[in-house]
């Protein structure tokens, strides 16, 4: 039997490559998303159970897994919060109405649908494991992202806290960490070859990261491989957060 994944912000970059990986992987998926039209013609979609449901709610998040268990069959094995925003503008800018969509996007979106998701694998006595998005910016000064910085460290927190909570129910939790990754919610960033250039000598390993890289990292932390390992935060930023290599004088 296939185990079953729930992935939300199905409509974005990330989850869209996630899909393909798991849905490569055997897994059986359940996609959450607030416009069910904005899902891409990824072949993964076909094959999907599509649920659409606002997840920075806890109604809404508590509806998409009665709706993933109606129509699959039980509860999600996995969980995977792809839905967040991106917010570039300084705190001085940053109007409360940016702030508090932010807030919703990224942190409302973990909370509520872990919360629904442990709430299921509780009633079934089932185990499960959950992966959250964080941010190279949740544990590292980056100008300009005060409001997506504090939303995303809070979501690392939360994931450590319910790893320490939930791991007597053999539930694992962990977040990734991801750097700049080029998807469509970022493409502008890349207008110019020169901001190419200049985005990617910010990164030691000398480019940009790609939605597949944080992917790939997300199928393997909720397979059986990685069965030992929960309340961890997996930096998947080409080195930006941990290491600043020799530069060479021109």
């Amino acid at each position: 039997m296939n185990k079953i994944a729930m992935v939300t912000g199905a409509s974005g970059g990330l989850a869209s490559a996630l899909a393909g990986k798991l849905s490569g992987k055997g897994w059986q998926l359940a996609l959450v998303t607030r416009d069910l039209n904005r899902l891409s013609q990824n072949p993964a979609v076909t094959t999907s159970c599509l649920i659409e449901a606002d997840v920075s709610t806890a109604n809404g998040a508590a509806e998409a897994i009665t709706r993933c268990e109606t129509e699959v069959g039980r509860t999600p094995d996995a969980l995977i919060n792809c839905a967040g925003s991106i917010l570039m503008t300084p705190l001085h800018k940053t109007t409360e109405h940016q702030y508090r969509e932010c807030m919703a996007a990224n942190l409302d979106t973990s909370y509520f649908s872990l919360k629904a998701f442990i709430n299921a694998c509780l009633k079934t006595k089932q185990a499960g494991v959950a992966v959250l998005i964080s941010s190279v910016t949740a544990r590292i000064g980056v100008s300009n992202h005060e409001a997506v910085a504090a939303s995303k460290a809070a979501v690392e927190s939360l994931a450590r806290s319910a790893a320490a909570t939930y791991s007597r129910n053999d539930i694992r939790i962990n977040a990734v960490a991801p750097g700049l990754m080029r998807s469509p919610a970022t493409e502008w960033l890349f207008s110019t070859p020169n901001n190419t250039r200049q985005l990617d000598a910010q990164y030691p390993l000398g480019r940009h990261g790609q939605v597949n890289d944080v992917a790939s990292t997300i199928a393997w932390l909720v397979s059986e491989e990685a069965n030992w390992i929960t309340g961890q935060v997996l930096p998947v930023d080409g080195g930006f957060s941990a290491v600043r290599p020799l530069q060479r004088a021109v």
